[in-house]
């Protein structure tokens, strides 16, 4: 072989990870969670839909919230009659005046992916948060979803509601980068872990005539356990296309301390994948590739820049 047919290959499979290939996703980018350092990502940066991947952000109002207050996430709640305005399925059956502690609505939000658990949610938190502007519960709780967007400086993100539907004339957006933001800081939270990593669990509803029925969550994230995925969340509208975000965590890497001694370095990888013709098996394929990357910036030191990191 010539050494200049050996450069065209080599070149032509790093051109393979720096960007989206025909029929591959819209946007993607894989990141160490515990620095921001980029390690590989295309159109990382444009505005799309990015459907139930908003419930990552609902789920961090409201464990914000919980912590900021005090507040018991197995506090019962009460489903709005709103919630019958909510297009889209209802896989837990959902119903205006049944009763359901916060905490399975968040299970169901992020593990079934529910709407109407989302709503039920927003509505409840959002009429409990500070509320300047005096908005309904929903409209105030997505206020305080775009502050939390803002503080994270998630510059190129707008939510419009709890849930990421968006058929309407002005959809919500994000970007690949805005939300490998926003899910490094749901890993710093030490519960977010416990709602988005389990592949079932039953959650508790009662009847507005007071009849208790149970629900068996499925986890709509069939990559869990597979690469040490244990999470985060999937995400499909017509607009917005196959959309996922993973996480996967191994063993802490054991690392020299600058004053002598070792430390242990987490090590956990965070990928956003945008606009996918298949979530699941591009997203696996990406993740594997993501762990033989991360080993390589390993072997060169762990370097991290401003321009490489988000």
């Amino acid at each position: 072989m010539t050494m200049r047919r050996l450069v065209f290959i080599t070149l032509g499979l790093s051109l393979a990870w720096s960007a989206p290939q025909a029929g591959a996703a819209r946007s993607h980018i894989v990141v160490d969670a515990e620095t921001g350092h980029i390690l590989t990502s295309g159109n990382p940066n444009q505005k799309v839909q990015i459907a139930s991947l908003t419930k990552i952000a609902t789920a961090m109002v409201v464990m914000d919230w919980a912590d900021a207050t005090r507040s018991s996430l197995a506090t019962t709640v009460t489903v709005p009659a709103g919630i019958s305005g909510v297009s889209g399925v209802n896989p837990c059956g959902l119903q205006p005046g049944d009763k359901v502690s916060l905490r399975d609505l968040l299970y169901a939000a992020m593990m079934q992916s529910d709407n109407h658990a989302a709503y039920t949610l927003a509505h409840s938190v959002g009429s409990r948060l500070p509320n300047r502007q005096q908005l309904p519960p929903v409209e105030n709780f997505t206020a305080h979803m775009n502050a939390l967007a803002r503080k994270l400086e998630m510059k190129r993100t707008l939510f419009l509601n709890p849930h990421g539907l968006d058929n309407m004339e002005t959809p919500p957006h994000s970007t690949a980068a805005d939300l490998a933001r926003l899910t490094r800081y749901a890993y710093t939270h030490a519960g977010f872990n416990f709602y988005v990593s389990q592949p079932a669990r039953e959650i508790s509803i009662t009847g507005a005539d007071g009849s208790p029925r149970g629900f068996v969550l499925r986890n709509t994230n069939e990559l869990l356990g597979q690469e040490d995925i244990d999470g985060v969340k999937t995400g499909r509208t017509s607009r917005a296309g196959d959309c996922i975000v993973l996480s996967a965590d191994r063993d802490p890497l054991v690392v020299e301390a600058a004053g002598g001694g070792k430390v242990a370095v987490p090590r956990r990888v965070i990928l956003v994948l945008l606009g996918s013709n298949d979530r699941f098996s591009e997203g696996l394929s990406m993740m594997r590739h993501a762990w033989d990357l991360y080993g390589r910036w390993v072997a060169q030191g762990r370097p991290v820049s401003k321009r490489t990191s988000i």
